[in-house]
């Protein structure tokens, strides 16, 4: 590819008044509400899959249950890139509040009512095919959610803040994971045996309709993006077809953001879904132990991700990303060493190694998901990068790790797998992306 550098003019470090900075919190607030709502529901439906595996699938083969039960994940994820594409045109014609006002109404009726399906016992293969089908609708959504809300808090934040102020998008997604996880353990503990098995498990999901209640109340008071307003003339001038007008001029930067989130995809989402039920079937380790040190993982990452973004907007995006994939492909197999010894302690440390490089990874890839589109075709061009590359491998993930695990009989096949993202992943930083921390957030980007 050619080169073509984008503007690379310092960005403005005035201060920002006390005002504006509570606006910019209240942006952060309803953008990341709804991830939170995703997130904990996936977390939530990744961590009872062992439980809901008996409740819509045949108990004649509990391994293939569970797989199914996975499996559901990965069909539904199939179907971001369209839900994402058609929930980014909406975003960058009408404008981010109005689109993801109704994406956060959808994700929590849709969850809800996940919590009041009919099991396979009851209705039968009709009980899969309803829970496949509420899935994939949330999937179409989540993959407009994320993206709009990253895009909307990155056009809230300060110039020279954008990475920190989008860590708190990520922060979102882990404390909705970490939510899900101790919903799951807790309702495992309240519930257990046979009352979690036959209606114990339908609580957690019911509780996506309060959260959901809550965003939607933090998203009517807060104005449209500062950004999309000047980019627009307040709505008036927008790209007529968004996504044809999103391919056609950043199909070189959506091609780099594709090579970079694939590894920060199956890392994230072996960790936080697959590895809990390795540490427990394969490992042997007590279910609430294995949910509660991963719990205790996430919990010490939250407050390092804020530190991530402050580092990333003083040396920038590409030194952050390079760092987090040498660490995928060194210190990985050293936690799956670690956690080899079936020991809670061992559990513990062996997420803590590996979340150097979440560290690294989760909040840059988070801010380049916006920093390197152009405003009027941001919410698109994001949408379309995001959910071709990032969402499908979020889906398939727990699935493919746990078909790999038992295909080659060792957790080292989930780290090739990783490895092989992750030098991907070198090859586009070094030789294709271009450094965005200092560029203007309207200018139109560019890879070499």
């Amino acid at each position: 590819m050619s080169a073509v550098a984008p503007p690379t003019t310092a960005v403005a470090t005035h201060e920002v008044d006390p005002e504006k900075r509570k606006e910019i919190r209240r942006a952060i607030g309803a953008g990341s509400v709804g991830n939170f709502v995703e997130q904990f529901d996936y977390g939530l439906y990744g961590y009872m899959a062992p439980v809901l595996a008996p409740a819509f699938f045949p108990e004649s083969n509990q391994a293939v249950a569970v797989l199914s039960t996975y499996a559901i994940i990965a069909v539904a994820c199939l179907f971001r890139p369209l839900g994402g594409t058609l929930v980014g045109r909406w975003g960058d014609r009408v404008g981010r509040k109005k689109t993801l006002l109704w994406t956060i109404v959808l994700m929590g009726v849709t969850t809800a009512l996940i919590g009041a399906l009919p099991t396979y016992h009851q209705i039968g293969i009709l009980a899969p095919l309803l829970l496949l089908f509420l899935r994939v609708v949330q999937g179409m959504v989540s993959g407009g959610e994320y993206v709009g809300a990253v895009t909307f808090i990155v056009e809230w934040a300060e110039p020279n803040r954008r990475a920190y102020y989008a860590s708190y998008a990520s922060n979102s997604c882990f404390v909705g994971i970490l939510a899900g996880a101790g919903t799951a353990a807790l309702a495992s503990w309240l519930f257990q045996g046979p009352s979690l098995d036959s209606w114990g498990w339908r609580i957690p999901f019911l509780l996506a309709l309060p959260l959901s209640a809550v965003g939607i109340w933090l998203r009517r008071r807060i104005e449209e993006s500062p950004e999309f307003v000047r980019a627009t003339e307040d709505g008036a001038v927008v790209v007529k077809a968004p996504i044809r007008e999103a391919l056609r001029t950043q199909w070189r930067p959506m091609l780099a953001f594709c090579g970079i989130s694939i590894m920060a995809a199956i890392l994230s989402y072996s960790w936080v879904t697959f590895y809990p039920e390795y540490l427990t079937g394969t490992l042997g380790l007590p279910r609430w132990m294995a949910l509660t040190s991963n719990a205790i993982s996430i919990a010490v990452l939250i407050p390092m991700l804020p530190l991530a973004g402050i580092l990333s907007d003083r040396i920038g995006r590409k030194p952050m990303l390079i760092a987090g994939a040498v660490a995928c492909i060194v210190l990985v197999p050293l936690a799956f060493r670690v956690g080899e010894q079936g020991t809670f302690g061992a559990a513990v440390a062996s997420q803590l190694i590996y979340i150097v490089p979440e560290f690294f990874l989760t909040g840059i890839v988070t801010v380049c998901a916006a920093e390197l589109f152009a405003t009027r075709t941001r919410f698109s061009a994001s949408a379309i990068a995001y959910n071709s590359s990032f969402s499908i491998f979020m889906g398939i993930t727990p699935f493919v790790a746990a078909l790999l695990v038992t295909t080659f009989d060792t957790i080292y096949a989930v780290w090739a797998y990783l490895a092989v993202a992750a030098v991907m992943a070198l090859v586009v930083i070094s030789a294709f992306m271009t450094e965005t921390y200092r560029s203007h957030l309207g200018a139109d980007k560019f890879v070499r």
